[in-house]
């Protein structure tokens, strides 16, 4: 739903997004997000003559129900709540309102929705898809390796710059959401695939022009991540794995296939870059799952 030509947005939110900016160090994406949310539930209060800053607990139920009643997802309206929450609570830090008027609302349960993930048999298959000996396939057969490897998100993966790589220690240094810094070992694959990949492809990706990022378009630039995510998808095709994909299949597979193997949750933790244990655990269901396939094929009583 678009925002009406004639709205004035109220100032707080600004303040509320430059604060979560500072403090938090979050993404445009997320940051996006808030001010959709904030912004579209701001318009419906104005047509309704109310404030956003002073909003009663009966008006944000009302546009909830509205919303319900519009068929809107149970998962969009968590996420307003969320927003909603945020920015109440800020007001509180800074005294701008005597009570949170969420106190008493509940958000919505939400089913737990499994990640997409790849067999080891698909992932090695994906991985053998690109043909080392083309400049541009060369390079996604590196980063396709690196990504398995490490779980970084693409994002992290688009825009690795050569600093953050030792191949001597065979470690990557990432900086993720939040700002937080994490280590992560590559593993002597990609380890192999990297080395070969920079010797052999990366000069030919840089004739048109420098860059520090260690995986360059075919323009010398960064990459972005919806033309990797094409990648990989052209990759699977070719592969014949029909199965849904998202950008972060391989994470995703990194994290199930450690857990498969007997990796420590935390461990896997720390890899990720979750700054939750909870938001790691989600794939020990993966993992229990795939376990529990294995027992009703395999076993005799399955």
């Amino acid at each position: 739903m678009a925002l009406a030509q004639c709205y004035r947005p109220e100032p707080l939110i600004e303040a509320f997004l430059d604060d979560l900016w500072s403090v938090k160090g979050l993404s445009d994406n997320t940051l996006s997000a808030y001010r959709s949310d904030l912004q579209h539930f701001d318009q419906y209060l104005q047509l309704r003559q109310l404030s956003l800053p002073y909003v009663g607990r009966e008006a944000i139920q009302d546009y909830l129900g509205l919303r319900f009643d519009q068929g809107v997802a149970s998962t969009s309206s968590a996420r307003l709540l969320s927003s909603l929450r945020r920015f109440y609570g800020f007001l509180l830090t800074r005294q701008l309102i005597s009570e949170d008027p969420l106190a008493l609302i509940a958000s919505p349960k939400l089913p737990r929705k499994l990640p997409d993930t790849l067999s080891e048999a698909d992932v090695d298959a994906l991985l053998a898809e690109p043909d080392a000996a083309d400049t541009v396939e060369g390079r996604d057969k590196a980063m396709l390796e690196l990504l398995y490897a490490t779980g970084l998100r693409v994002s992290e993966l688009v825009g690795l710059t050569l600093e953050q790589v030792s191949l001597r220690q065979g470690l990557v240094r990432i900086t993720g959401k939040g700002g937080k810094e994490r280590l992560v070992p590559m593993g002597e694959l990609a380890i192999t695939e990297v080395e070969r990949y920079l010797r052999e492809n990366r000069p030919a990706l840089l004739e048109y022009g420098q860059s520090d990022v260690v995986f360059p378009s075919s323009r010398g630039r960064m990459m972005t991540r919806q033309t990797f995510w094409y990648r990989i998808k052209l990759y699977a095709q070719r592969a014949g794995i029909s199965k849904a994909l998202s950008p972060h299949t391989l994470r995703h597979a990194f994290a199930t296939h450690l857990l498969n193997h007997g990796a420590d949750l935390r461990v896997v933790q720390l890899l990720l870059g979750h700054s939750s244990l909870s938001t790691t655990q989600i794939y020990t269901h993966v993992a229990n799952a795939r376990l529990q396939a294995l027992h009703a094929a395999h076993h005799p009583r399955g």
